[in-house]
């Protein structure tokens, strides 16, 4: 028993040496520095997965979302009725001689003063989402721009008459309306919150399909395009901060929705980059933070209440060295958004930011890009307090800056829609130029836009000397603005400094 019992002892011994012995010879000669299987790298574990590096229970599923969100995307069709446009270039007559031997009507009629234009009628579509159970629905300004009609056709068919109840063209947005009740609607997500890679849905009505979704993943954010225009035709003053996907969008999703997979808006689809005019691999969609600020004080107000941080900036990698000399720049700084100009009369100013300071932070958020910084002071309106953390000499810097509009000051703006139509930029007439003409007063004609009455309806050159309108004086853009109100249509009379005669601009505004 005894050697039995030593024999079965010693065995042991020997196997669990044996088995040790290969356990390190093996774990030696497998040391090749590649991937194990098993074994979770940090950035996975901070992600969230589990050990065998899964996707937590439940797989990628559109259909739950597609379901919430297409019966609240609906299909816009628009209408311009076909215009008939005329009007008369002014005439210097010291270099029109024969204009003295006829009356002006005349020489219009023979020498081609007068000359008439036809606009056709005009039709186009695109996509809207509705956000509200009584009808209010959000789409692009250039979706319903200039139009006479507005048609909004439902996912299940139903068609009703909508109303524009504003717009800017800034920020490339609208809300119209429509007269009905329970409607299905999108709730707000936070676009803050979104993440590049994260899938992302787009529903709408391209090329005039029926209701359409595709799928992709946010591939960048706060991209900045230069397509949108302020209501001047200055790209400027345009806010740009777009989400990018690879979601396919086409013509006629413009104003359609750009969901997460909870069924939630995210952004409202705007653009597309393509060199044929059809997508070729990148869409662009309005962040849904920016929009349903813009939504509210077009509902509220009529306008956008824009605050301005008051700087003019520039990203240092698009900088040249002399431009970043110029601009008090460091000629080694690559990247983050800097101070250019910065106006006297603005609300950074006042704050104590200066020329060539690093805009770093807006309310803590990180700041990179001027799309991001547009993004942030985009959310605030006039009289708003923002924190603004910036570098200067290398040394953190933090401002309260308080937000001024466009004029300067802090009051809310009003909604001047007819004004706006004329689509120009007006300035009080300086007293030292009313006096030398020999006027009270009046309004210059800054600047005519290319879109707009004035530029449509009439040949009106920039420099124009507002005296009248609808036959009663104007001696300021107040009095002027007062004037028009709401009216259809108004008669617009003044001069040309250095011409003679007076000139009369009739305009309908609708």
């Amino acid at each position: 028993m005894k050697q039995v019992l030593a024999t079965i002892g010693i065995s042991a011994l020997t196997t669990l040496a044996v088995v040790w012995g290969y356990g390190i010879f093996e774990k030696n000669n497998n040391s090749f520095g590649g991937q194990q299987n098993g074994i979770l790298p940090s950035n996975y574990k901070l992600a969230g997965l589990s050990e065998g590096g899964n996707l937590p229970p439940g797989s990628v599923d559109f259909i739950q979302p597609s379901s919430i969100a297409l019966p609240a995307v609906v299909h816009i069709k628009t209408k311009t009725n076909a215009k008939q446009v005329t009007n008369n270039l002014p005439r210097m007559r010291q270099q029109n001689p024969f204009s003295d031997f006829f009356s002006d009507d005349m020489f219009d009629q023979f020498f081609g003063g007068g000359r008439m234009n036809i606009i056709p009628e005009q039709k186009a579509s695109g996509s809207g989402v509705i956000i509200s159970d009584d009808g209010f629905i959000v789409t692009n300004n250039h979706v319903i721009e200039n139009a006479d009609e507005i048609t909004v056709t439902l996912n299940n068919k139903k068609t009703y008459k909508a109303k524009l109840i504003g717009s800017d063209p800034a920020y490339d947005l609208a809300v119209i309306k429509v007269e009905a009740k329970s409607l299905p609607y999108l709730i707000y997500g936070n676009s803050d919150e979104v993440k590049i890679g994260q899938w992302v849905l787009a529903l709408g009505y391209p090329l005039n399909l029926e209701t359409t979704v595709t799928a992709g993943i946010v591939s960048a954010k706060a991209r900045s395009l230069g397509l949108n225009k302020d209501k001047t035709g200055n790209s400027g003053g345009a806010v740009e901060s777009f989400i990018q996907t690879d979601a396919a969008v086409n013509m006629g999703n413009s104003g359609g929705a750009l969901i997460n997979t909870d069924g939630k808006l995210i952004g409202i689809n705007s653009a597309i980059a393509s060199p044929t005019g059809y997508y070729s691999g990148y869409s662009y969609a309005i962040p849904v933070n920016i929009a349903k600020k813009v939504v509210d004080d077009l509902i509220k107000f009529g306008t956008v209440q824009r605050g301005y941080l008051g700087i003019m900036f520039g990203n240092a990698a698009d900088m040249t060295d002399d431009q970043k000399k110029k601009s008090g720049i460091a000629e080694e700084s690559y990247d983050g958004v800097f101070a250019t100009e910065v106006p006297m009369d603005g609300g950074a100013y006042a704050a104590g930011i200066r020329k060539g300071d690093r805009i770093k932070k807006v309310n803590g958020v990180d700041i990179t890009s001027g799309g991001e910084l547009q993004e942030q002071v985009s959310k605030h309106k006039p009289g708003d307090k923002v924190q603004v953390t910036v570098v200067r000499e290398n040394k953190i810097q933090i401002f309260t800056v308080t937000l001024k509009n466009k004029a300067g000051n802090y009051d809310i703006v009003k909604n001047d829609e007819q004004m706006d139509l004329l689509g120009a930029d007006f300035v009080n007439l300086e007293a030292k130029k009313a006096k030398e003409y020999g006027i009270n007063g009046g309004v210059v004609v800054k600047k005519i836009n290319s879109s707009g009455a004035l530029y449509d309806q009439t040949r009106m050159k920039d420099g124009f000397v507002i005296l009248k309108v609808n036959d009663r004086d104007v001696n300021n853009v107040d009095e002027m603005r007062k004037i028009i109100g709401n009216e259809k249509s108004v008669t617009i009379s003044g001069f040309y400094p250095g011409y003679d005669g007076l000139y009369e601009y009739p305009i309908t505004l609708e």
